[in-house]
């Protein structure tokens, strides 16, 4: 009996181990990041041995593990563009829905029209789930607009993306239309 709970305390103490999930890292892709301060301050305190706070991810994030960032401009160079319209997404998905394709075809005309123009992207949800998980979604979604704009003919140079996750909500009631719209990419714009 001693030696059955003595395994089974094991094999918990396995899949407890084996079982926690690592905090998410973004990382840049295709575009480089943004550097600067543009990353507010954690409310979560000091992060455990091996785990990441939403600031610490994001600095990653900004800081472009994957590459150096000399020259990358900082998210307080760029300013709201009006002719660049926000897309949104489904809860829990960056996939580019069907509506938000045409926004982003016009996006890209106008970035076309504007080549001197840096874009910067930023990628965010809304208020559920945890910090560093919607840090990894913004992430997501911000690199999937860019991927889709680089596909219409804008250069992958002129494109920097930030996530904020949940942190600057466009909307703050606690309900399933303001979330659908805080469940988006956000473009600011840099003109040369």
């Amino acid at each position: 009996m001693v030696k059955h709970g003595l395994v089974i305390g094991m094999s918990m103490a396995v899949l407890l181990t084996v079982g926690c999930a690592r905090q998410p890292a973004t990382t840049m892709s295709s575009a480089p990041a943004p550097t600067g301060a543009a990353a507010r301050g954690s409310s979560m305190g000091t992060p455990t041995s091996g785990a990441r706070s939403a600031a610490d991810t994001r600095q990653a994030a900004q800081s472009g593990r994957a590459g150096g960032t000399a020259g990358r401009p900082s998210p307080s160079e760029f300013s709201e563009a009006r002719e660049l319209a926000d897309v949104h997404f489904d809860f829990d998905r960056y996939d580019i829905r069907a509506e938000d394709a045409t926004i982003l075809d016009a996006n890209a005309v106008w970035l076309k029209a504007n080549a001197n123009s840096l874009l910067l992207i930023e990628g965010h949800c809304d208020e559920r789930g945890t910090n560093e998980y919607n840090v990894a979604l913004g992430d997501r979604r911000a690199k999937a607009t860019m991927n889709y704009l680089v596909a219409h003919g804008v250069a992958s140079t002129r494109i920097s993306i930030i996530s904020y996750g949940e942190e600057r909500p466009s909307c703050a009631t606690h309900d399933e239309a303001c979330w659908a719209k805080n469940r988006r990419a956000h473009f600011l714009a840099k003109r040369g």
